[in-house]
C-alpha cells in the first residue's frame, strides 16, 4: 500500500515535515519544464502539531502575482485571502507554514534573494519553524526549514517516499 505522504525528517531530529502528496502533485503543474514557462510561486498551508508540520495544501499563482523566467514576485492580497479563508474555516488550525517557488534549475538551489526573503519571513515568525519548497525542472526539489535565524536543507526520508513521488512529473506529462 502506498503512502499518501512525503515525509522528511527535521535534521535536528525533533519532529518531521509531512507533504500530502495531492500537494505535490497540484505544485508539480508550475514545474519550469519549458523554456516558455515563467517561475511559479504561492505559499504552504498545514498544521503545527508541535515539533512536527503537516503540509495539506498550497496556494497557486494568482491575480497580482508577476513572473518572468527567473524571478518570481508574489502579491500578499491573493494568497492571503485563501491562507485566511482556509484559517476561518478550519476553526482557526490550519497555518501558514512556509513558502514554494520554482527556478528554471535540475537541480534547484536558493538564490541570495531567496535565503534574504526566507530569512525575513522566519524573523517575522520568531520561533515558528518555517518551511521553504523550490521545485526543480524535473524531479529534484530543494526543501529546507528555518531552525531560528538558520535554514536548514532537508532530504526524502527513502523509507517514506513512494516511488510514484519520482516519476509524478512524468505521469502528470503523460495525462496532459
Amino acid at each position: 500500500m502506498q503512502s499518501d505522504l512525503i515525509s522528511l525528517g527535521v535534521t535536528t531530529g525533533h519532529g518531521h515535515v509531512l507533504i500530502e502528496l495531492v500537494v505535490m502533485i497540484k505544485l508539480a503543474a508550475y514545474r519550469q519544464d519549458n523554456a516558455l514557462k515563467p517561475e511559479a510561486g504561492g505559499i504552504l498551508l498545514g498544521f503545527r502539531r508541535d515539533p512536527h508540520i503537516h503540509v495539506v495544501d498550497a496556494t497557486v499563482p494568482g491575480s497580482g502575482d508577476r513572473a518572468l523566467r527567473t524571478r518570481f514576485w508574489r502579491s500578499a492580497k491573493s494568497h492571503q485571502r485563501v491562507a485566511r479563508e482556509r484559517w476561518l474555516s478550519s476553526g482557526h488550525t490550519l497555518d501558514y507554514v512556509g513558502e514554494w517557488h520554482t527556478h528554471p534549475q535540475l537541480s534547484p538551489s536558493p538564490s541570495v534573494i531567496d535565503t534574504g526573503e526566507w530569512r525575513k519571513i522566519s524573523t517575522l515568525r520568531g520561533e515558528e519553524q518555517m518551511l521553504f519548497l523550490i521545485l526543480g525542472m524535473e524531479k529534484d526539489d530543494w526543501i529546507g526549514i528555518s531552525q531560528g535565524a538558520e535554514l536548514l536543507k532537508l532530504s526524502l526520508s527513502p523509507t517514506s517516499a513512494p516511488a510514484s513521488v519520482m516519476n509524478l512529473h512524468d505521469e502528470l506529462k503523460e495525462t496532459s
